[in-house]
């Protein structure tokens, strides 16, 4: 008989109930893909909305819809028009609008979703535009030129501040559960 190093055997290989001999594939519900020019002809239609003065009906339209099969593009042109609704939507009027959101039917799921475009949001570098602008020099009157890029900044800052404000009503009314979900889920935004 031969020598067996026995160190060097997967003992989880023979083990039925093991993760090994587990398709991996099936905790990934399937994902539709989703062209970029749907995800534009949706924004349109959310931003219709926001336009008409209705933000619930926008905001639940984004969160309804969400492209989880879309590319980067589309995910990006996404994001920005639920950031764009968030922005426009009042400190006030957020507890309310959050309550009647969640109470309604779907509305747990429709918080998941809100809460996954808040971290996706948090994250990226610039959420209310696609790419910075570039740093321009402005002569001033005093013979000294002046850096212009601060509004960028002020930009970034303003609606990083609108989705914490956000997060923290969220959390509020559906719970620390919602976060928990959204970390585990495998569906991205």
């Amino acid at each position: 008989m031969a020598q067996v190093n026995w160190r060097t055997i997967n003992i989880d290989a023979l083990d039925p109930e093991s993760s090994t001999n587990f398709d991996l594939s099936t905790l990934t519900p399937g994902i539709q893909p989703v062209a970029t020019e749907d995800v534009q002809t949706l924004s349109g239609q959310v931003k219709q909305l926001l336009r008409g003065g209705d933000s619930e009906g926008a905001l639940k339209g984004a969160l309804e819809n969400p492209p989880y099969g879309a590319d980067d593009k589309g995910k990006d042109i996404h994001l920005q028009t639920v950031t764009e609704i968030l922005q426009s939507i009042r400190q006030t009027d957020m507890t309310p609008m959050l309550q009647r959101i969640y109470s309604s039917e779907g509305g747990p799921e429709l918080c998941d979703v809100l809460m996954k475009y808040l971290y996706k949001g948090m994250a990226s570098t610039t959420p209310t535009s696609s790419k910075p602008t570039p740093k321009q020099m402005t002569p001033q009157p005093t013979g000294f030129s002046q850096m212009q890029s601060r509004s960028t900044g002020e930009s970034q800052g303003h609606a990083m501040s609108v989705l914490l404000s956000w997060h923290e009503k969220l959390v509020e009314i559906a719970g620390p559960g919602s976060i928990v979900r959204v970390m585990s889920d495998r569906r991205k935004v």
